[in-house]
């Protein structure tokens, strides 16, 4: 049961950063979303006019792009990211360009990562840094990986590339105190990601948590995964670091499952995968002498347990080891009311050029459709808020 004091019912603070045009104009773009087939028909609208050259990018900048996204480059973040840290609200900069092929695309990616990292030790307000490892290389190499099946020479060859990349972006965000967040992909390729991930928590985790690995908790067997990574960390005298998120690829991974005729790493019940999630949290907190977390969450309820947990283990709502994050451009009355309170909050801005970050942003709007009662909670808490300031 919730002891902590509601307090993510405060449209002030929640949305005191919008101006009047703003409030409306989330408003509407939520209003839009909660329309499941108009969110279809605009996405394939949008992908045909992209694909065609149709000059769609200002109407796009204008509206989905500007509410979900910091800008077209660092620098453009850098209003967003002002704003947001004089309310306390921290800035994870998300190069959020997706499903790239080439080791050009790859050594670009590692190259906005490393400046992200030089961005983060002159600003205080950005003080994580975040990459995706298929943004470092290919799929495919991962998922073979995975499966354990043999390199070509050329693969190998490739292979030590994408650790070659992880590792200077390690050593880089080591260097400049920052963290370095490394999120989450498909079940099939995880394991590749995740053994890498584990080689630069062992280098780079020696005196405290600079690289963390997300933790996907609406697969059953994550739970298990984070007690033998303690384990093994214990055992080799280095710290771990954990985005706990509940998962982003659960139709996919279901619809794999079923196809090739294997069980689904999915829980059997968003109750399962909350008390995954919600199990995955005490565990964390129990041992925050060997690891930090970041919890990724728009979920109120799990954020009133993480506040509960927090204060029934005497753990500081400003401790460097427990992180709150949230999406730029949702969930701004989880964020903003937690920063009020104290808590370390950080908002995902995600960047990069308008037409480059659409696959991103086609995502958020079929997330926010599919799941139940995300987009009606944001467009009661703008109405709400629409009424205090009297805008009709």
């Amino acid at each position: 049961m919730q002891k902590s004091p509601p307090i993510f019912d405060n449209t002030e603070i929640a949305f005191a950063l919008k101006s009047d045009s703003e409030l409306e104009r989330a408003y509407f773009l939520f209003k839009m979303i909660s329309i499941e087939p108009l969110v279809r028909i605009g996405t394939a609208v949008t992908n045909f006019a992209l694909k065609v050259h149709l000059p769609i990018e200002g109407l796009l900048r204008s509206t989905v792009f500007d509410h979900f996204c910091g800008g077209v480059n660092e620098e453009d973040c850098l209003p967003v990211i002002n704003k947001m840290y004089e309310k306390g609200v921290s800035s994870v900069l998300d190069f959020s360009v997706e499903a790239k092929e080439s080791e050009k695309e790859f050594d670009y990616a590692r190259d906005v990562t490393l400046k992200i990292i030089e961005f983060c030790k002159e600003i205080k307000a950005i003080p994580i840094a975040v990459f995706k490892p298929s943004g470092f290389g290919r799929f495919y190499l991962y998922e073979k990986i995975s499966k354990g099946a043999p390199l070509t020479d050329k693969e190998q060859e490739e292979w030590h590339k994408v650790v070659a990349r992880f590792d200077v972006v390690c050593k880089k965000a080591k260097a400049n105190n920052v963290a370095v967040l490394i999120d989450a992909e498909e079940s099939w390729i995880q394991d590749a990601a995740d053994a890498l991930v584990t080689q630069m928590m062992e280098k780079y985790n020696t005196e405290k948590p600079i690289v963390f690995n997300t933790l996907q908790m609406y697969r059953h067997d994550r739970l298990a995964f984070l007690r033998s990574e303690h384990e093994k960390a214990k055992k080799g005298h280095y710290y771990l670091g954990y985005k706990l998120v509940r998962g982003a690829y659960m139709e996919k991974e279901n619809e794999r499952a079923e196809e090739m005729g294997y069980e689904s790493p999915i829980c059997k019940s968003k109750a399962a995968t909350d008390e995954n999630f919600n199990a995955g949290l005490n565990y964390m907190l129990d041992h925050l002498n060997y690891m930090s977390l970041f919890a990724g969450t728009h979920n109120e309820v799990s954020s009133y347990l993480l506040m509960d947990l927090m204060a029934e283990k005497g753990i500081k709502n400003n401790d460097p080891r427990v992180w709150f994050g949230q999406l730029y451009g949702m969930s701004d009355h989880i964020s903003f009311n937690l920063a009020d309170k104290g808590y370390n909050v950080a908002k995902y801005v995600p960047f990069g050029p308008v037409k480059n970050v659409m696959p991103y942003l086609i995502r958020r709007a079929e997330e926010n459709t599919s799941v139940a009662g995300q987009t009606g909670r944001e467009l009661a808490l703008l109405a709400k808020e629409k009424k205090r300031r009297g805008i009709s």
